[in-house]
């Protein structure tokens, strides 16, 4: 009796949780134990984050000819495009610098700070992006709104942390599905608020700030969205453990970056040479690259005059149909990938539709490392990832520039030449996906053939 008492006075510590006072993260999990319903609030919060984050890379597209034009740099009408490619990669340059950093930080101060900086640098940086007076003012304030707004990893963190473990995977689509809503929704504002003295004279004179500043009121509408994001997300609770006990797990991520010791360069070494990570990543850039590269050209080609072999849209045109492509995706993420994922597995689907090339990468690229891996991992895959994108506008836009020059040519004349380009990388992509250059993780059902 007396040692099976011993035995219950031993082992039932073991079995009870332990929280500590004063650990943001303790009371986040404690909270966690007693809440059982849907935290529709924390939901809420996540998707209006990303929202804001995913409206500015999106909602230039339909009036950047526009604005190129009015700063009047491009010598010829054809030139446009080169300086249109350098304002499209200047955001993903910036955000390529940082993203590393931004994760370190995370990891060691808190989601929250680096949440309520990101949002913020929207609200300020966007805001001076709508109100450029030239094409430097422009190109600087797009670098440094990337530069500053490194919350795409960090949320994706908060949202692993903040739910209970039968709501994280809502959680984490709910990032996915505000990333989707903001394709929509960016192009919508962006074609449909840019020149508003033009196409709502009613509204707007000419001679107001909205007639001077014809780009700033799609600016102005993302700027008070993430104002308003900024303000409510001072209220978010901070989900990092902050004892040394929890922190030793919690800062593996961190410690996976950290070069000072030689351990710790292992474990970043170990990444490196971690083939189904390194090859799943290199896919992932290269449909990156395709994806910024097309939307760029896209938008370029559609507003350039007939006679250079555009379509000559509108700005709403181009807006409506940027929509109508991220309703689409929005619509095939949501109701078709998990059934497709499920029947044909996440390579099979990368091949079939290039769409869901995220989603699918995504998953081979967690399942390719341990738990306390994936936050370096993730740096990792978007650092290249926003160094792929930033590459795709200014080398589509150069390449757009180039074939409008070539309207006479004998092979492939004008832009022609732009979209067998885009056919080429998209196939690129499409080979790598076989072996033996992508490799499945140990454990993963599908098989590369």
């Amino acid at each position: 009796m007396a040692a099976a008492a011993a035995e219950e006075e031993y082992t039932v510590p073991l079995l009870k949780k332990q929280y500590y006072e004063n650990c943001p993260g303790c009371k986040v999990d404690e909270l966690k134990e007693l809440k059982r319903g849907l935290p529709i609030r924390e939901f809420l919060s996540i998707w209006t984050v990303v929202l804001c984050s995913a409206l500015p890379i999106s909602s230039l597209f339909p009036y950047l000819y526009f604005m190129i034009r009015d700063f009047k740099i491009a010598e010829k009408e054809e030139d446009i495009g080169y300086y249109a490619g350098y304002v499209g990669s200047s955001f993903m340059f910036g955000r390529a610098l940082t993203s590393f950093f931004w994760g370190i930080v995370a990891d060691r101060y808190g989601r929250k700070p680096v949440i309520l900086l990101g949002t913020s640098s929207v609200v300020i940086f966007n805001t001076i992006f709508g109100l450029s007076l030239n094409f430097w003012m422009a190109v600087i304030s797009r670098f440094m709104l990337g530069f500053l707004n490194g919350l795409l990893g960090p949320i994706k963190a908060y949202a692993s942390e903040i739910f209970r473990n039968e709501h994280q995977a809502l959680g984490l689509s709910t990032i996915t599905t505000a990333w989707g809503i903001g394709l929509i929704i960016g192009p919508a504002l962006g074609g449909f608020l840019a020149q508003p003295a033009e196409k709502y004279p009613a509204l707007f004179s000419k001679d107001s700030l909205f007639g001077r500043f014809p780009y700033f009121l799609p600016s102005l509408a993302i700027s008070l969205l993430a104002g308003g994001v900024t303000i409510a997300s001072c209220w978010l609770p901070e989900t990092l453990h902050t004892h040394k006990e929890k922190r030793a797990a919690c800062d593996d991520s961190f410690d996976a970056l950290e070069t000072a010791s030689g351990e710790q360069k292992k474990q970043a070494a170990s990444l490196l040479r971690n083939w189904p990570l390194m090859s799943s990543i290199m896919v992932y850039c290269i449909f990156s690259l395709h994806d910024m590269a097309y939307t760029e050209i896209f938008s370029l080609w559609a507003v350039s005059p007939i006679k250079l072999g555009g379509l000559g849209y509108s700005t709403e045109n181009v807006g409506e149909v940027l929509a109508v492509s991220g309703f689409g995706l929005l619509v095939f993420q949501l109701a078709l990938y998990p059934y497709a994922e499920r029947l044909l597995g996440p390579v099979m689907v990368c091949r079939i539709a290039g769409v869901s090339i995220v989603t699918c990468l995504f998953m081979l690229q967690n399942s390719a490392v341990e738990q306390h891996q994936r936050g370096a991992a993730n740096g990792i895959a978007m650092t290249a990832m926003s160094l792929f994108k930033a590459a795709g506008p200014a080398g589509g836009g150069s390449l757009f520039s180039w074939a409008e020059t070539r309207q006479d040519a004998a092979f492939l004349p004008g832009n022609q030449m732009v979209f067998f380009v885009l056919n080429v990388v998209e196939a690129i992509g499409v080979l790598f996906t076989f072996k033996p250059f992508l490799a499945l993780p140990r454990g993963r059902t599908a098989t590369v053939q």
